[in-house]
């Protein structure tokens, strides 16, 4: 895991978002992370500042809410949080304490990934120095009533506990399967509680907003992608590791500077990303265009973009909790085509069947990992027909 570029977040000094955020009300640091634009940075992409409004509204008829750090970092070809917790931990819990601040939380909980474990210590270390220094716990930096700690918890290795409700359940010590919506985590999450659950690099970008306010956030990017981004990029490229771009990045631009100009197409979001070929290349990174939670998996020329798709669909059908029928069983059915298509046995009519089958999928599936587990393939059959029609028998 190399970092390649400079990153913004290490030259935020160390806690004065914090300290402005304190010497604001707490709806108003609401606002100003709104005013950023700032969206999720693990993939979904949902509005930051919405997210703790409705958290902070939210009835708490015991006083009690929660903020959760996602730092279950599961999905293939990302690596970027482990990045930011290694190099930047007190940024992720700067941006933690301020999200207290801001929604009146007491309590919060970072849920790291169970193969993450080397990283404990350090972490543990780095919130024993936060406490003594004032940041965490009582009246936190002479603020009275401000009171909010930081715990440490590990995942079990489950791929679907990445999905914020099937994490509270593990949190909660049950099997990490997905809730019903509604409520969402914001009304009624971590031990019914009003909860929010962000990702780490999500957090980390907090401090840096208040530090220099939303106008400076909205200064970088697109308009619909506010800020920059971190990628962690891999596969078949000369330079492999994590950069930081603004969005709006062109993918083409990521290549040439991680050294995959010749590559064949590129997967955009990891497993449950979509294949993007050469030809769109110039598309930019970005919600609106090519969106991805933060993996860029380069395909060299020689890669057979079957086998990648064979290799992802083995990792759903492993990963998927079983929990509703879509998913248990349309995973099985989509790897099963995918290896007849290898075999140049998929007639045409079986693969619009496959087809149809993920579309399906995508709508049916209770959570995340059912409705994106298609998108490789049926990308892959959209945008590189000819490659896939090859192995169609006539």
């Amino acid at each position: 895991m190399t970092i390649r570029t400079p990153l913004t977040l290490a030259t935020v000094h160390p806690d004065t978002g914090l300290r402005a955020a304190l010497g604001q009300a707490p709806a108003e640091v609401v606002e100003e992370v709104s005013r950023s634009g700032i969206r999720g940075r693990g993939g979904a992409g949902f509005r930051t500042g919405l997210k703790w409004r409705l958290a902070s509204e939210a009835p708490a008829p015991d006083g009690r809410r929660h903020v959760v750090c996602n730092a279950d970092e599961g999905e293939p070809g990302t690596f970027k949080d482990r990045a930011l917790l290694s190099v930047v931990p007190d940024l992720v819990f700067e941006g933690m304490t301020i999200a207290a601040w801001a929604i009146g939380a007491t309590s919060g909980v970072v849920y790291l990934r169970g193969e993450y474990v080397y990283l404990r210590e350090g972490l543990e270390d780095c919130l024993a120095r936060r406490r003594v220094a004032g940041l965490l716990g009582n009246d936190i930096l002479g603020t009275p009533g401000f009171d909010f700690d930081i715990d440490i918890r590990l995942g079990s290795g489950a791929y679907v506990c990445g999905e914020e409700t099937a994490l509270l359940e593990s949190l909660e010590g049950r099997r990490g399967e997905p809730r019903n919506r509604f409520p969402y985590p914001v009304v009624r999450g971590l031990d019914q509680a009003p909860t929010i659950v962000n990702n780490v690099e999500t957090f980390a970008w907090v401090p840096a907003i208040l530090a220099r306010g939303a106008a400076w956030f909205v200064g970088i990017g697109t308009p619909g992608s506010t800020g920059p981004k971190l990628l962690s990029v891999s596969g078949d490229v000369a330079r492999p590791g994590v950069y930081e771009f603004p969005f709006g990045v062109t993918i083409r631009e990521v290549l040439e500077a991680s050294g995959g100009e010749d590559a064949h197409a590129v997967v955009a979001g990891g497993a449950c990303g979509v294949c993007v070929p050469a030809a769109d290349f110039t598309r930019a990174i970005s919600y609106e265009e090519v969106s991805t939670g933060g993996a860029i998996i380069v395909l060299g020329p020689d890669r057979d973009l079957l086998d990648v798709a064979e290799n992802f669909l083995e990792f759903f059908v492993d990963e998927s909790c079983g929990q509703c029928t879509p998913c248990r069983l349309g995973n099985p059915v989509l790897l099963e085509g995918v290896r007849s298509l290898k075999r140049g046995e998929c007639t045409a009519e079986r693969l619009g069947e496959l087809q149809q089958l993920g579309r399906t999928m995508q709508g049916a599936s209770k959570c995340g990992l059912g409705q994106t587990s298609p998108n490789f393939f049926l990308s892959l059959v959209d945008r590189f027909g000819p490659e896939i029609i090859d192995r169609v028998p006539v």
